[in-house]
């Protein structure tokens, strides 16, 4: 079957799922006053091929992938106390995976007014804008391509998706909450388990981000974000700084360094007098190791991203519907600069298909550049040649 023939198919899948959207819907139970659950469920899914990516490494690989598959459960049992608890697939991309499903959120949350709240438990580390969407409150399918904070590497090495078991105090000042913040306290870097991790004192992971709201005030859960409102939350210019350190957080047991990594970012949304919607996202993040040249040489190495990097979106959203749906074309551009390997940068561009904001859209876009080939791995000496990557992807939830 040609790439073509593949492509009609997905197409075909998604339609036959969108048509099935409708049947759903997410329950709210209530038992009395300040009592109430909810739960929900998402699901990301896609087609992707890549340019010399098959095995031969000269024809394009094709391939339909699951990406996340997520069970949402929020609850409150007293007016101050309230519960989430979420659940997500891993091992769930590549061939004949397992599909485990792993505990994502697991927060017990102390909410008392809007200038202090705290949650405890396993829960998303205050960092980048990126990060507290999630993937599912994005502005496009892919994930962010700039480097991760450490609580986004598997295994509980640090956390797992951005999470890691620790305390958040969050809050907005002012009476009209311009001003936001959330800073923490997190495990990190799990030195039990596996001969030769860094951390070997034991030393807790320190987190913070600040944000101010310029237009108007993003509403959103607790000290979680979205990248676009689809112009619902009318005019945005949201300003943030973030920073995490963690002593003896990189590199090996023998020769451990300290992680300091610290973003900005800005949102900017702009409803226009046709009713359109114009979006602008960017990212600046720097991160510091320290780590030697034997830490980086070491087959147990924790080898943070040292360097650099940023990426910038724009997207404008047509106000007249085609059919169930309207269309967001957009570009992306992202260049990570690392100090100990090679640079890798990636140039995007498509169009999402909005139906029901994040709860339902499709997403067809097409990928130039080196970040598909070098990938994530920062240590020096890697290598990888520029290719195209063509995706067609839907994501739902309820």
């Amino acid at each position: 079957m040609n790439i073509c023939k593949q492509s009609t198919f997905t197409i075909v899948f998604f339609a036959m799922l969108l048509i099935a959207l409708p049947a759903f819907a997410g329950p709210k139970l209530e038992f009395g006053d300040d009592k109430w659950m909810s739960i929900g469920a998402g699901a990301r899914v896609h087609f992707f091929a890549q340019e010399d990516g098959a095995a031969d490494g000269e024809n394009w690989s094709k391939h339909f992938g699951l990406e996340n598959m997520r069970l949402y459960v929020n609850g409150q049992f007293h007016k101050y106390l309230k519960i989430e608890f979420n659940t997500d697939c891993t091992n769930c991309l590549g061939d004949n995976s397992s599909g485990t499903m792993i505990v994502l959120d697991a927060i017990g949350k102390f909410e008392f007014n809007q200038y202090v709240n705290i949650w405890g438990g396993r829960q998303l580390v205050p960092s980048d804008r990126a990060e507290l969407d999630g993937p599912y409150f994005q502005n496009t399918f892919d994930f962010n391509k700039t480097p991760f904070y450490p609580s986004d590497f598997g295994n509980f090495v640090a956390g797992r998706f951005g999470r890691d078991d620790g305390i958040n105090l969050w809050g907005a000042f002012f009476e009209d909450k311009r001003l936001t913040y959330v800073v923490g306290v997190f495990d990190g870097v799990d030195h039990s388990g596996m001969a030769g991790r860094p951390n070997t004192g034991d030393n807790l992971l320190w987190a913070g981000r600040f944000s101010y709201n310029f237009w108007n005030v993003e509403k959103n859960p607790g000290y979680y974000t979205s990248s676009t409102y689809y112009g619902k939350g009318g005019d945005i210019l949201t300003l943030a700084f973030a920073i995490q350190h963690h002593e003896d957080g990189a590199g090996t047991a023998a020769n451990q360094s300290d992680f300091t990594g610290y973003s900005t970012d800005l949102l900017m949304e702009k409803v226009l007098p046709n009713k359109g919607v114009l979006t602008f996202e960017g990212e600046y993040k720097v991160f510091d190791t320290g780590l030697t040249q034997a830490a980086l040489t070491a087959d147990n190495c924790f080898c943070l991203f040292d360097g650099d990097s940023w990426t910038a979106t724009g997207l404008y959203l047509f106000p007249q519907k085609l059919g169930i749906g309207q269309l967001q074309p957009y570009v992306r551009y992202t260049a990570n600069n690392p100090d100990f390997s090679t640079s890798r940068s990636e140039i995007e561009f498509g169009t999402n298909y909005i139906i029901d904001g994040h709860n339902a859209k499709i997403a067809l876009f097409y990928q130039y550049g080196d970040i598909a080939t070098k990938g994530r791995v920062w240590t020096p000496g890697v290598t990888g040649d520029d290719v195209g990557v063509i995706k067609l992807a839907l994501q739902w939830q309820i």
